[in-house]
This record gives structure tokens, C-alpha cells and sequence, in this order.
């Protein structure tokens, strides 16, 4: 290696490069946010495919808004959610061009699964909403409607905005909660945790499950379940991963 690769960077350079990813990570989100608000329309027909399968569309059974400037404001914030979304592994590509010039090679090597695993666990997360959640919370809400003549009507007429409000918290609160493996991970690489502390703070990890799913989620039984019972898998698996990773760490 030349003396260039090994010269060190001053706290000057260390700003000006991370400015740099900075503004690349906006360019990302900006362009894909243009993108994004042309394709509103039919993101929102993504989004609400779940909850409109359950619907009687051909009594006219559908969405609605109550203030002039509603859809519009709803296709901004589609926009602005997709583009978060889509955006995010351009961002992470940013964040380890600006940490990789820092490590060694075996730091590499260990850093860059977990980055790799980010992403793709985020997407998981909100596959499991959108194609298993979804469908059974809202035909579980649905429930309550009465459209027999023999009582009193009640019919589900759902806003843009709520809806929207309700699908984003629940994919942006399952996206997080399947970051746990990488986050425990890496402290089981740097050795800030062991997969026997992990076990030890288990019944502790349960409750805290089930106070972030009462956060995260809607105040219903149902919600608080299907965020909090994931998140105790994904512990028992982050336990697992801690163990392999202390096991090869001893190896070496």
C-alpha cells in the first residue's frame, strides 16, 4: 500500500465527506419522491389493496375524503413514505462508503453482512404487514359492521388520511422491529453482549416487546399481538445469531 492509502483523515475531511454522503442521500430521496408523487395514485391503490378485497366495492363501499385539501396532502405523504422506502438502500450504500475507508479488511468483512441484512429485513417486515397482518387485522376490524336491515346499519367508510396513517405506522413499526437481529448482533460482535447475557435479559425483553407493540401500534389486542409476538421470535433468533458469532469469535 502507497503512504496515501494510509494517511489519515482530519476532522475537516471527516465533515466534508460526510457531507457529501449527506447530499447524495437527498438527491436520492428527492428524485425518487418526484417519481413517487407521479405514481401516487396507484401507490395508494397498492397500499389499500387489502383493506379493498375485504370491501363491498360494488355498493359503493370505498374511500373517502372530508377536507378539500385531504387527498392531496395524502398523496404527499404517499410520496414522501415510497421514497423513504425505496431510498433506503441507496442510503445505506452512502452510510458505508463513508464508514468502510476506516476499517480494515477483517472489519469489513464482519460490517458488511449486517448493512446487507438491514435493507432486506426492513422489506421483510413490511411484506409481513402488507401480505399477512394487513389482511387480518382489518378483516378483524370490519367485523363490527352491521349491514343487516334488521338492525341498525353501520358501514365502514374509511378516510385517505387515517388509512394511510394507520398502513405506514404499521410497516414503518415492523420494518423496526426486524432490525433487532442486526442491532444485537452487532453488539455481539463488539462484545457489548453475549448470548448468555441475552438470555438472562429475556423476561425483561418480553415486557418491553409488549410495551413497544402498545406504542408502535393501535390500541387494540389484536395490533398489540401481532407487533409484540414477532418481536419475540426475532429475539430468541438474535440470541442464536449471538451465540454463532461469540462461537467463531473464540474460534479465532
Amino acid at each position: 500500500m502507497t503512504n496515501q492509502e494510509f494517511k489519515e483523515m482530519s476532522l475537516i475531511d471527516h465533515l466534508t465527506e460526510l457531507r457529501k454522503r449527506l447530499i447524495w442521500s437527498f438527491i436520492y430521496i428527492v428524485l425518487i419522491f418526484i417519481i413517487c408523487f407521479y405514481f401516487a395514485n396507484n401507490l395508494f391503490s397498492f397500499l389499500a389493496k387489502p383493506l379493498v378485497n375485504l370491501l363491498d366495492v360494488e355498493k359503493g363501499q370505498g374511500f373517502i375524503y372530508t377536507a378539500l385539501q385531504e387527498a392531496f396532502f395524502t398523496e404527499l405523504k404517499i410520496a414522501f413514505f415510497f421514497s423513504l422506502f425505496f431510498a433506503f438502500p441507496l442510503i445505506s450504500i452512502q452510510i458505508w462508503k463513508f464508514i468502510a475507508p476506516g476499517l480494515y479488511r477483517n472489519e469489513k468483512k464482519a460490517f458488511l453482512p449486517f448493512l446487507l441484512a438491514t435493507p432486506i429485513l426492513f422489506f421483510a417486515g413490511g411484506a409481513m404487514v402488507y401480505y399477512l397482518i394487513a389482511p387480518l387485522a382489518w378483516n378483524f376490524f370490519l367485523s363490527y359492521q352491521n349491514l343487516n336491515s334488521s338492525g341498525v346499519p353501520i358501514r365502514l367508510e374509511a378516510k385517505m388520511g387515517e388509512y394511510l396513517s394507520l398502513m405506514m405506522r404499521f410497516i414503518f413499526a415492523f420494518g423496526l422491529a426486524f432490525q433487532l437481529p442486526v442491532c444485537l448482533g452487532l453488539m455481539a460482535k463488539v462484545r457489548l453482549v453475549t448470548h448468555t447475557s441475552l438470555k438472562k435479559f429475556r423476561k425483561f425483553a418480553i415486557v418491553i416487546a409488549f410495551l413497544s407493540a402498545a406504542f408502535l401500534t393501535p390500541p387494540d389486542p389484536f395490533s398489540q399481538l401481532s407487533l409484540a409476538l414477532p418481536i419475540i421470535l426475532l429475539y430468541e433468533i438474535s440470541i442464536f445469531i449471538a451465540k454463532i458469532i461469540q462461537k467463531n469469535d473464540n474460534k479465532k
